[in-house]
């Protein structure tokens, strides 16, 4: 089969709009699986993935086709539709030359739509609108038509409506991609040039390799040579997604498959890089893919200490999977060793812990989630601050700056007032209100990216009924008045559960933090004060009571002054505790408090 008839496309969308449904329709049609084999999700292949319903892994298959008396090749791409995810879209959008832009007939355009379709544009790929989910009874497709052609100026006459449910307009689909998608374009007799686009670890053979071939071709046996760190290795096998990995001869030209050689180490991959020939031939590197930049950072520590060791093997497996986790080692006073880890969301944030503690069997206490901030010091030195701890003193810091994303929110237009009071509540700054019809609106807002990355999106929807959709892009860093918040037990500062915030919410936050821990600390033989602090100002202050034991009770009459003598006794004692006992918080407290999440921000 010539690369002629290779069609390499991935389908995006707002989460929940049917991806993952078409896509097991597409492999029911072109008999890459049996109606024996079928389940839903068929390409979700992570627990994670089947209990959530979404999609966190891209997934590649190759499908065969055959229309009249050709048959062809169609390399799909199945992608994320989080915004935490958003990485996995781009990476997706890099090896293929068309794209499904899947919209849900009921929910119509979303946040997501937009963002993604403009990425698919941004990488110069032929988009097909599709309507999905047709067949709902609230299904509205004549409607939505008109908001795709409002919000992303695609004619109505290119839309193609379906129901992966019922098999309505697969066909069509089917047909549009071959008609509409350019085949690949590469020299099959150059030097192979391949991009890699994702990659995962097994125990067995080492590191797999994702690739889509470029130029040239690789077969098993073949040694090749990754650019970026320049060390060469034998291909031991090569194949694609049928949709599990299916062994070939060769892969060649606008081929997306997977290679096996002999890589045994994470480090010897990176996503986004070219692989080349094991000669000294040069070729031309493809252009890669821009590092994601880490939005929201927590550490990460094991229960047990000596898993450390396990926990940063785990972190190196999981990176090379999900090359938008950053990860560097730090100790912490109250939790031991540990890692700092950066994250492009909450969800991936969440997603990686579980995954973390499911696939290593590492139980986990993980620190308050936080963004990254930028502290200009008095020196003019800028310096960049993904944990409390690292904040510098108040008398070293010039200027604070905290990240600033510009906010996209889909919705229908009733439900426009309250939505504008919870983004000025969270310290928003209105931009502009575009209505793609008379009843959807997009509202857009300048926010605070600490605002949002808490419980923004569950109050969102629920002042919505479910129905407000929120995309955002980071804008920069931008001067605002910001503390820090330190939390001190008998005098002695905790640094795990130490917060930056907005000055306005110091005490409020603070005092409520110095509340819970009251709670979850247990009594000791002396008092316990609990205080929050900006600097040296104390600014909350919580006492957990001494427990008290009875030391009069083996006295039975007698003088008062023996009874007296026993109680300063005992108050003395109290006293010399306090200033050299040892408070011991135990490990439950921590991770009640650390994951709690602070829903009254």
């Amino acid at each position: 089969m010539s690369f002629r008839e290779t069609r390499n496309f991935c389908i995006i969308a707002h989460v929940d709009h049917g991806k993952s449904t078409l896509a097991d329709r597409f492999l029911l049609r072109t008999g890459a699986i049996c109606e024996r084999e079928f389940r839903a999700q068929v390409l979700d292949d992570m627990d994670l993935e089947r209990e959530r319903g979404i999609t966190i892994k891209s997934s590649a298959v190759t499908l065969n086709y055959k229309r009249g008396d050709t048959t062809y090749k169609l390399n799909l791409i199945d992608t994320p539709g989080h915004v935490d995810f958003n990485y996995e879209v781009v990476r997706s959008l890099r090896a293929c030359e068309g794209a499904l832009l899947l919209v849900d007939a009921a929910q119509g355009v979303e946040a997501q739509t937009v963002a993604n379709t403009y990425l698919a544009l941004e990488c110069n790929l032929e988009i097909i609108p599709v309507i999905s989910k047709i067949d709902l009874a609230s299904a509205r497709p004549d409607e939505v038509a008109a908001e795709i052609t409002a919000s992303l100026g695609i004619s109505t006459d290119e839309v193609y409506k379906v129901s992966a449910k019922e098999s309505t307009g697969i066909d069509e689909v089917l047909n549009a991609i071959i008609d509409r998608i350019p085949h690949p374009s590469g020299n099959i007799d150059a030097p192979l040039r391949a991009l890699i686009f994702d990659s995962k670890y097994d125990d067995y053979r080492g590191v797999i390799v994702y690739v889509r071939i470029v130029d040239g071709r690789v077969k098993r046996g073949d040694m090749i040579r990754m650019m970026h760190t320049g060390n060469v290795f034998e291909v031991q096998e090569v194949g694609i997604f049928c949709p599990g990995m299916t062994a070939r001869g060769e892969l060649a030209v606008g081929d997306v498959g997977y290679l096996n050689a002999t890589i045994r180490t994470v480090q010897d991959i990176k996503i986004g890089d070219t692989v080349g020939p094991g000669t000294d031939e040069k070729i031309e590197p493809l252009p890669g893919y821009r590092d994601p930049l880490p939005m929201v950072y927590c550490g990460l520590y094991p229960q047990e200490n000596n898993e450390f060791g396990d926990l940063r093997d785990a972190l190196q497996k999981l990176a090379l999977n999900d090359s938008s986790l950053v990860f560097e080692p730090e100790t912490s006073q109250a939790l031991g060793m540990g890692f700092r880890c950066g994250f492009l969301g909450l969800l991936h944030m969440e997603i990686v812990q579980e995954r973390l503690e499911r696939e290593s069997h590492i139980d986990l206490v993980q620190t308050a989630p936080n963004v990254t901030y930028e502290i200009l010091l008095t020196n003019g030195e800028i310096l960049r601050v993904d944990s409390p701890e690292k904040v510098p003193t108040p008398d070293k810091i010039e200027e604070f700056r905290e990240p600033v994303v510009r906010g996209s929110i889909i919705m229908p237009s009733e439900y426009i007032g309250p939505i504008m009071q919870l983004a000025e509540d969270r310290r928003g700054k209105y931009l502009t209100t575009e209505y793609l019809t008379p009843t959807r609106v997009i509202l857009t807002y300048e926010l605070p990216l600490a605002e949002i990355i808490y419980d923004f999106y569950d109050k969102l929807k629920s002042l919505s009924r479910g129905y407000a959709t929120l995309d955002y892009d980071f804008v920069g860093f931008k001067a605002g008045d910001l503390v820090k918040v330190d939390i001190l037990i008998n005098s002695k500062p905790l640094d795990a559960l130490s917060i930056i915030c907005h000055r306005e919410q110091a005490e409020r936050r603070g005092r409520r933090l110095a509340l819970r821990l009251r709670k979850e600390i247990p009594r000791h033989l002396f008092e316990i004060p609990i205080q929050a602090a900006l600097g040296s100002r104390v600014i909350a202050r919580e006492t957990i009571k001494a427990t008290r034991k009875d030391v009069t009770a083996k006295c039975y009459g007698g003088d008062i002054t023996r009874k007296r003598k026993l109680l300063e006794k005992q108050k003395e004692g109290k006293k010399r505790m306090k200033s050299v006992g040892s408070v011991e918080i135990p490990q439950e407290a921590f991770l009640s408090i650390l994951q709690e999440r602070d829903t009254e921000k």
